[in-house]
């Protein structure tokens, strides 16, 4: 599985949650800054395998109208500290493989 975090979630997030869940890593990993455009960041994951860990609705906006690949994990959470989210994600490793395996779905909610 790899995991992909967007610029709108600390890079300490895929660090931190690599050690449970191998394959994570922040957009900043590949010099994809925040001025970066979602396209350019659809299109990394989409070339490259990955799953799109984001809090932008944009994401989701793309991937209803591409369908996926790539595949997106939308937060929803809004502005919580790092530490919540990162429970928030280990909370839910099953759901995140499982998604993951699935080659149905696209867009997968947590909260």
């Amino acid at each position: 599985m790899k995991l992909l975090f967007d610029n709108n979630i600390s890079f300490r997030v895929s660090s931190q949650l690599n050690k449970t869940i191998n394959g994570c890593k922040h957009v900043s990993d590949f010099n994809l800054d925040k001025n970066t455009d979602d396209s350019v960041i659809w299109n990394f994951a989409k070339n490259n395998g990955y799953t799109i860990i984001t809090k932008d609705t944009d994401f989701e906006a793309i991937s209803r109208l591409f369908g996926c690949p790539p595949k997106v994990i939308q937060l929803i959470c809004g502005n919580i500290k790092t530490s919540e989210l990162i429970q928030i994600l280990a909370t839910n490793t099953e759901a995140i493989k499982s998604f993951d395996n699935n080659e149905e779905d696209c867009l997968l909610y947590l909260q």
